[in-house]
Formats: C-alpha cells, structure tokens, sequence
C-alpha cells in the first residue's frame, strides 16, 4: 500500500517548487519555505523541481544542469527536508533512475500520449503524474490513464493546465476537473502553468502571474483534489517559467486561502 498514494486520494495537497533545478541554494529555500507552510496548515506537500526541460521554446533555453546533479540535488532535499518529491521524465530511460530518488514521475503535458514512456513510468511503480496535453479534451485522458492502469500501476494522478486557444495563449475549461475525477483517480489543477503564453516572448514563454492566485481559488472551489504551483523567491530573475511563477513570498498567504475554502466545501 502506498501510503502517499492514499493521502492523495483522501485528502487535499500541493505540489510547488522553482520550474528548473537551476540553483541548489534556491531550491533549497523553496523547500524549507513548503516544509513550513504545509506543517502550518496541516496540509500533504509534495516538492517538484525538474533536473531537465526539455521543450524549451529556444536552443539557448536554460534546462538545468543535467540528469546526474538534478537528482543529487533532489535527493539532499528529500533527505533534509523529507518531503516527498516529484520531477519531470523525458524518456523511457530515464524512469527507473529518477524512480529511484523521488516518489511521483511526471510526464509532461507534450508527451502525455507516449506509450513507451507511460509504460517505462508505470513499471517502476511509482507514481505517475499525467500532465493532460494542451491540445487533448479532459475526456481524452482516459485512454491516458487506461495505459497507465494496463501496463500494472494504478497509482495516478491527472493535471489540469489549460488548453489552447487560438495563438500564444491558453484558457481553462473548469469542467475538465470534475470530468477527469470521474476517472477514479486524483486530480491536480496547475496554476501556474495555465496563466503561461507559450513562446509569447519570442524566444521564451510568457505569463500572466497576476491571474494566478484567481485560478487557483476557481480550482479550490471546485474541489479539486491537488493544486500545483511552480514558485521561485525572485521570478524575474528566475532562469525558467519567471513570468508564470507565484513569488516565494506570496506562497504561505496562497496556501492559506486554498485551504479554507477546502475546508468549506468539507463542511457542505
């Protein structure tokens, strides 16, 4: 029985750290800073951070600073703070030594289609969290998850982060959260990443951080199992994914916030 895998789906939790592992000593602040929110508030954090990016929008894109270090990094901070982690695969190599070193495999939202790399997640039996793809309808992650479930692990869960519309932007269909979660599986909504104009900026992604919080809040009242926020002490000056990032300092009063009004709906 994996008992965080229970946690997630009995109760409500966050995943938040910086996008890229792009500095050990920022990473760690991030850390401590979610150690400490999460034992406030009484509520399961998860620490996610990822050693590779690899759909940057540009060549020159920042991607870290390989697989070997970024799991060394992760695996000090697990050991220190002994937060349960979670962290982006790539490919299907890649599963079984990041399996090895943190709790939850991510797949992200472009590859969230690829057999292969689902099925090499699912092996190691770990957790797999599904990116849901910005080009896919929330029904569509059904056959995502039916991989998941085939290949022998069913312990997954599913993320909401916007989806396309038009050109360099993204919206979120609140419909999608109640949709997925009737696939039998938690369901997290990603709040950073759904406010990102993807490419906006030429060589680079853009956001729009101001409207994060209010997604956040939309997702919270819908009951959402997880909410996921990529979070980084100075987002201007952050190497990866600044302009969609919610600022360290602004994280405590947001988890907060989510926090009653789960417990409101609790209490309905």
């Amino acid at each position: 029985m994996n008992l965080l895998y229970q946690k997630f789906q009995t109760g409500h939790f966050i995943f938040a750290g910086p996008c890229a592992l792009e500095d050990f000593e920022i990473a760690r602040e991030v850390a401590y800073k979610v150690k400490e929110v999460s034992e406030k508030y009484q509520i399961t954090a998860v620490f996610k951070s990822s050693f590779d990016k690899a759909n940057r929008t540009s060549a020159k894109g920042f991607r870290g600073h390989g697989m070997a270090k970024g799991l060394e990094w992760l695996a000090k901070i697990k050991a220190e703070t002994g937060l349960p982690l979670v962290t982006d695969i790539h490919l299907p190599e890649q599963a079984q030594a990041v399996a090895e070193v943190v709790d939850i495999l991510q797949i992200p939202a472009f590859l969230c289609r690829q057999t292969d790399l689902l099925e090499a997640a699912a092996k190691t039996n770990a957790i797999v969290n599904v990116k849901k793809g910005q080009f896919l309808a929330p029904w569509d992650m059904e056959q995502v998850k039916n991989k998941l479930f085939s290949f022998g692990n069913e312990k997954v869960l599913l993320t909401e982060r916007g989806a396309s519309f038009g050109y360099n932007n993204l919206v979120v269909d609140f419909r999608s959260l109640p949709i997925m979660q009737k696939m039998g599986v938690p369901v997290l909504f990603d709040a950073t990443h759904s406010v990102q104009i993807p490419g906006g900026q030429g060589t680079s992604s853009g956001g729009q951080r101001e409207f994060i919080a209010t997604l956040a809040r939309a997702a919270a009242a819908a009951n959402v199992n997880g909410i996921f926020f990529e979070t980084h002490p100075n987002p201007e000056k952050a190497l990866c994914d600044g302009p969609n990032s919610l600022p360290l300092a602004k994280f405590e009063q947001m988890v907060s916030e989510l926090v009653q009004l789960w417990n409101i709906k609790s209490s309905m």
